[in-house]
This record gives C-alpha cells, sequence and structure tokens, in this order.
C-alpha cells in the first residue's frame, strides 16, 4: 500500500491560465502581455521542471526562482529561459546559471559588482524597493531610493534592467494601502527618470493582475493565479485549476453512536458511523489545523475531517454517503475541493495548501 497522495497536474490548463493573466496584461494600452512566472517552491508544489518547460514553450518574459538552488536545478533539466532570482544575492549561480539577480541593498550590489570586474563581464539586475512590505528591498523616500538606484547603476559590471517592490495586501475590500504602495512606487519611477533611468517595472502580483490595472506597467509577476487559484473567493476571471490532488479510503470502520474518533477525543460519534480512514497525514502537508474542519470529496459528496488530523492518516465521516467502500477515491483539492475554502478552515492561505500537498504528492502530468 502506497502512503500518501497523488498529484495530477494539467499543464494545458497552465498554459490556458496563462492566456488569460495575458489578456489582463494586455488590455491595458500598450501593454503586450508580458507575464513573470513564478515558479519558487517547486512551483508552489506543482513540479518546477515540468511547469518551467511548458511555460518556456508559452513564451513568458521570464521565469522567477527563490535561490539559486531551484534554479540550477532548471538549468541542469535544460530550461533556458531568462530566470529572475528573487531573494539569493550570492554571486556564483547568477553567473554561473546566467540568472538576474534582484539587489536587495549596495552592500549586495558591491558583490555583484567585484564579481563581474573579475569576470569580465556585465551582470543585469533588478533592484527591489520595499514599499510597504517591510521585508526586503532598498527603503526610505523617494529622493533617497532615486539616490541609491542611481549610485547602484554607476557600479561597474552593473546594469540596472528592472525595478520591483511587491504588495502588502490587496483585495476586493482593502485596496488603499496598495494604492499608496503603487504612489510610492511610481514616484520613485519619476525621480529616476529625472536621472536618465527608465528600468523596467514590475510591482504586480497575482491580486495586482486582478484588482488593479493601473498596476500593471510593465509586466505582470504572478504565481498563484497562474495555477488556477485566486488569491480571494468570488473570484469569475474563469481561472482552471491545475492541480488535482487524491488518495483512497484504506479501512471504513462501524461506530456505534458515543466512540472516540483520533487523538484527544475531539470528535464523538453523534450517531451510529462509518468512519473511512485516508493514509495522508500531516506529515504528507495535510494540516492538522484542518482536524474537525477540513473535508474532501468522496463518490461526489463532502465528507468531513472526523478528529484529528494524525500524522500518517486522517479520518473521514462517510455515514451519509451511499455505497461508499474501502478502495473508494478521496479528492483532497480539486472537484470541488478548493484551496481557498481549506485555506480558510486552517487559518491560512492557498500558497501553503499548495506547497504542501503537491510538494509530498507522488506527481503525473497530463498535457
Amino acid at each position: 500500500m502506497l502512503r500518501g497522495q497523488e498529484a495530477r497536474i494539467d499543464l494545458d490548463a497552465l498554459a490556458g491560465n496563462l492566456e488569460k493573466i495575458k489578456s489582463l496584461h494586455g488590455g491595458v494600452p500598450g501593454k503586450g502581455g508580458d507575464v513573470i512566472a513564478v515558479v519558487k517552491a517547486d512551483a508552489y508544489g506543482h513540479g518546477a521542471v515540468r511547469v518551467a518547460k511548458r511555460l518556456q514553450k508559452e513564451g513568458v518574459l521570464s521565469l522567477a526562482v527563490a535561490y539559486g538552488s531551484e534554479a540550477r536545478t532548471l538549468r541542469e533539466e535544460g530550461v533556458k529561459s531568462p530566470i529572475l532570482l528573487l531573494f539569493d544575492e550570492e554571486p556564483q549561480p547568477a553567473f554561473d546559471l546566467g540568472l538576474t539577480p534582484v539587489v536587495h541593498s549596495k552592500k549586495s550590489a558591491r558583490r555583484f559588482s567585484r564579481e563581474a570586474q573579475k569576470r569580465g563581464r556585465e551582470l543585469a539586475v533588478h533592484v527591489k524597493v520595499d514599499t510597504g512590505m517591510g521585508r526586503m528591498g532598498l527603503f526610505g523616500d523617494d529622493v533617497f531610493l532615486a539616490k541609491e538606484v542611481a549610485e547602484i547603476a554607476s557600479l561597474p559590471g552593473i546594469r540596472v534592467e528592472g525595478l520591483m517592490s511587491h504588495f502588502s495586501e490587496l483585495g476586493p475590500d482593502n485596496m488603499g494601502f496598495a494604492r499608496l504602495q503603487l504612489e510610492k512606487f511610481n514616484s520613485l519611477r519619476n525621480e529616476l527618470a529625472l536621472k536618465g533611468l527608465r528600468p523596467f517595472a514590475h510591482i504586480s502580483s497575482s491580486a495586482g493582475a486582478l484588482l488593479l490595472p493601473e498596476a500593471h506597467l510593465d509586466a505582470l509577476r504572478v504565481g498563484l493565479i497562474l495555477y488556477g487559484a485566486s488569491p480571494f473567493e468570488g473570484d469569475k476571471t474563469g481561472l482552471k485549476p491545475v492541480m488535482n490532488i487524491k488518495t483512497r479510503i484504506i479501512l471504513i470502520k462501524k461506530f456505534g453512536k458515543g466512540q472516540p474518533v483520533s487523538y484527544d477525543r475531539t470528535f464523538i460519534t453523534a450517531r451510529e458511523s462509518l468512519i473511512a480512514v485516508m493514509p495522508v497525514g500531516y506529515a504528507d502537508g495535510y494540516s492538522r489545523a484542518l482536524s474537525n474542519k477540513g473535508y474532501a470529496m468522496v463518490r461526489g459528496k463532502k465528507a468531513r475531517v472526523a478528529g484529528r488530523v494524525c500524522m500518517d492518516l486522517t479520518m473521514l465521516d462517510v455515514t451519509a454517503i451511499k455505497g461508499v467502500s474501502e478502495g473508494d477515491e478521496v479528492v483532497l483539492l480539486g472537484d470541488g475541493v478548493t484551496g481557498g475554502e481549506l485555506a480558510d478552515l486552517a487559518g491560512t492561505n492557498p500558497y501553503e495548501i499548495m506547497t504542501s500537498l503537491g510538494g509530498h504528492a507522488r506527481r503525473s502530468f497530463s498535457v
């Protein structure tokens, strides 16, 4: 018996989502649908190599990864697309693998400059500015930031190709802070233009792509919507989930009323019940926070999680599902189970649901 879950990755759905995203960008006058496709964290659990190869075939502007090790895997597997290196500021991977690093400080920019001079090469970089995320990136007022970016651009061997930032919060009911961030970002761009610097600009996340057309700028830098999930419920864009995750029932037990299920007896049967066991637990990325809250689909019906999610097993209440039997398929994600709803139940976000469940799954790909 195999433990865990199987993930079916629909690469045609991925390509279809990309076309929809391009149309969002292309709907802004003067824009050509350029997309920076984020494939970090093993393409959000979807399998970075196969996903990147399909995106390369579909002609994305660039891929984006977090660290050099992720980029190395892609290069070793034959991915030739431009790759934006989001967080890794070690110079060697950028030069050895032909990457475009994101620079977060003058200190790191100087390291890249020294390495460029040693190698007798010029390196294109994107400079990250912190407009309100409170994480990585240059921070300060517009005049200070323009001075910092200009100094980075003047370093030998460095070419500032891009300027980027990242939204902290953005949803249908909370767009105000994102607009302030965009205003700050555009103000910096104006200051840089006065210095003769007009780098390629991108700030738009998946939420920005859907909600804030004025933030589309030169490219959309997206991950979640590429994989068919929305950062907020109720989105009507028509994106198609790329990942479908399933397992099977390995045991069904019949209990009378008043019987405890799983650790700490947090679930007590309220009636004569059928409890199904599936070979998936928190070691497989199925969040323990879904205990007594989560659900899966069995024979097209919702089956609620009964009791604590265990390390290797999870129980489902299948009492109301007619004809249920051992060996039946259980859908953990897709076909009626959305990452957004599971995220709400677990108190997290769809990104964690995807990366956790998909990252632990045995994958197959349809093309």
